[in-house]
C-alpha cells in the first residue's frame, strides 16, 4: 500500500503561482510513476502531468505545458507541482496519484493509489 497526502492548495489571483506537494509513504519502492490530476465541479477528472519514477522524466497535458512543472525529492518521497501563470480555468481539486505498473501514465485507470485532493481556486 502507498499513502499519498497533498498540500499547498489555496486561493490565488490570476497570473499568480502555487506549489502543491504530495508526500508518499508506505511501499513507495513499487512506484513506476506519479501523476497529478484535477477535477472541476461538474467535470471529469483530467490528467495534468506525470513523472516517471525511474528516470525522473516528466510529461504534461497540453493545457498546462509551459506553465506547470513537476519535480521530486527522492529523500523526502515527495512530488511537487509548481503552477505558474494560473488562470481561472485552473480552478479545481488537485489530486496526486501513484502507479505501480505504468511508467508513463496519463489515464486514471493507470493509477492504483490516490490522495484525497487539495483545492486550488484562481480568482480575483
Amino acid at each position: 500500500q502507498v499513502q499519498l497526502v497533498e498540500s499547498g492548495g489555496g486561493l490565488v489571483q490570476p497570473g499568480g503561482s502555487l506549489r502543491l506537494s504530495c508526500a508518499a509513504s508506505g511501499r513507495t519502492f513499487r512506484t513506476s510513476a506519479m501523476g497529478w490530476f484535477r477535477q472541476a465541479p461538474g467535470k471529469e477528472r483530467e490528467f495534468v502531468g506525470g513523472i516517471r519514477w525511474s528516470s525522473g522524466g516528466t510529461y504534461y497535458a497540453d493545457s498546462v505545458k509551459g506553465r506547470f512543472t513537476i519535480s521530486r525529492d527522492n529523500a523526502k518521497n515527495t512530488v511537487y507541482l509548481q503552477m505558474n501563470s494560473l488562470k481561472p480555468e485552473d480552478t479545481a481539486v488537485y489530486y496526486c496519484a501513484a502507479s505501480s505498473f505504468a511508467p508513463i501514465a496519463t489515464r486514471t485507470r493507470d493509477y492504483d493509489y490516490w490522495g484525497r485532493g487539495t483545492q486550488v481556486t484562481v480568482s480575483s
